[in-house]
């Protein structure tokens, strides 16, 4: 396939652009420093882009089959953000321009306010509300998702704590929610590798069965 990522320098991004090359895609990389992308491939092409602009993004959207987002915003912690919300308005406007259909993003377990009610104590005293800036945004941005394009083939990808570690071959573990739970409805775990969340984002381009859903993952 034909895939335009955003985000292509951040952690996450490093490991879906690597695996992607490596499954025989054709991988567009829009980033705002081409110098901080150090993959090299012949199936690669890395160009500077606004995130934040549809006009920008449209024409390196033209003939792409999904885009996929690993994009991340720091945290604030006495004020709100942005980021998650306005890059995707500028994504759809520039899909729906460039007549592309699928979109493939990634935001958080626990996005919901009330969802992380169960989570581990640390997680929820101290983790939930040092980030809750980027969990509200990254709702918002679902919630944009949901409500406003109907038209489009979009999933979200929920990962817990992100691990800056290679793929496993352990098996994925899916919940259509804010978290996985286990039999008594606690996370089944707090982390899991980059790795992994690249590798299930990926499998999704050949899979009909989170369309239009957000979808909570780890591994095994």
């Amino acid at each position: 396939m034909k895939l335009s990522v955003l985000g292509a320098t951040g952690q996450s991004g490093q490991f879906l652009v690597s695996q992607a090359l490596q499954q025989g895609h054709e991988v567009t990389a829009l980033v705002r420093n081409v110098n901080k992308l150090t993959i090299q491939h012949k199936n690669l092409k890395v160009v500077e882009a606004n995130i934040f602009s549809a006009e920008q993004l449209s024409g390196h959207f033209q003939g792409q089959d999904a885009v996929i987002s690993c994009l991340g915003f720091p945290y604030k912690i006495f004020s709100a953000i942005s980021g998650y919300t306005d890059s995707m308005e500028a994504i759809v406007a520039a899909m729906r321009l460039a007549k592309v259909n699928r979109v493939i993003t990634m935001t958080s377990w626990y996005t919901s306010p009330e969802s992380g009610q169960n989570s581990p104590l640390m997680v929820r005293f101290l983790l939930l509300p040092l980030i809750r800036s980027v969990l509200t945004n990254m709702n918002q941005m679902e919630n944009y998702l949901e409500k406003e394009c109907s038209d489009l083939s979009w999933t979200v990808v929920r990962p817990p704590g992100l691990q800056n570690v290679p793929a496993t071959d352990k098996e994925i573990l899916t919940h259509e929610g804010y978290f996985v739970p286990d039999p008594n409805g606690y996370p089944v775990t707090n982390s899991v590798a980059r790795g992994d969340v690249a590798r299930f984002m990926l499998s999704l381009l050949s899979s009909n069965e989170w369309l239009k859903k957000g979808v909570a993952m780890c591994t095994n």
